[in-house]
């Protein structure tokens, strides 16, 4: 797996250890870290280390059930048996306002739709 990175990336500052974050996993192709300003009682950001813009510009099908399966382990840990939310914004129009892919894992409340 490739370790690139983007200098100017703030995500990528923070899987580097640039920027402090409270982790909630790392492992050798990704890390999970708490949001700094959550939309619900749970409210965690899945990254890959690779630098990657957006869901959009993923060729890995390693890697997307990597980070999709993350998500699952960490809902499951931290006991969203009632349901959460998985979100993953593409592209200025989708959302997205770091171009680093991320997912987003929401829970401990009730969502309603549609979403936006």
């Amino acid at each position: 797996m490739s370790t690139n990175t983007d200098a100017n990336c703030i995500f990528c500052k923070v899987i580097n250890g640039q920027i402090p974050s409270q982790k909630l996993s790392d492992d050798e192709h990704s890390i999970a870290i708490s949001d700094l300003n959550p939309q619900a009682p749970v409210h965690i950001l899945i990254m890959p280390k690779m630098h990657v813009a957006s869901i959009a510009a993923l060729d890995s099908p390693e890697l997307t059930g990597h980070l999709f399966q993350k998500a699952k382990k960490l809902a499951t840990e931290l006991k969203l048996e009632k349901g959460f939310r998985i979100v993953v914004n593409t592209g200025d129009d989708g959302g997205q306002t770091v171009h680093h892919l991320h997912i987003h894992l929401l829970g401990g409340r009730a969502f309603g739709w549609p979403p936006g």
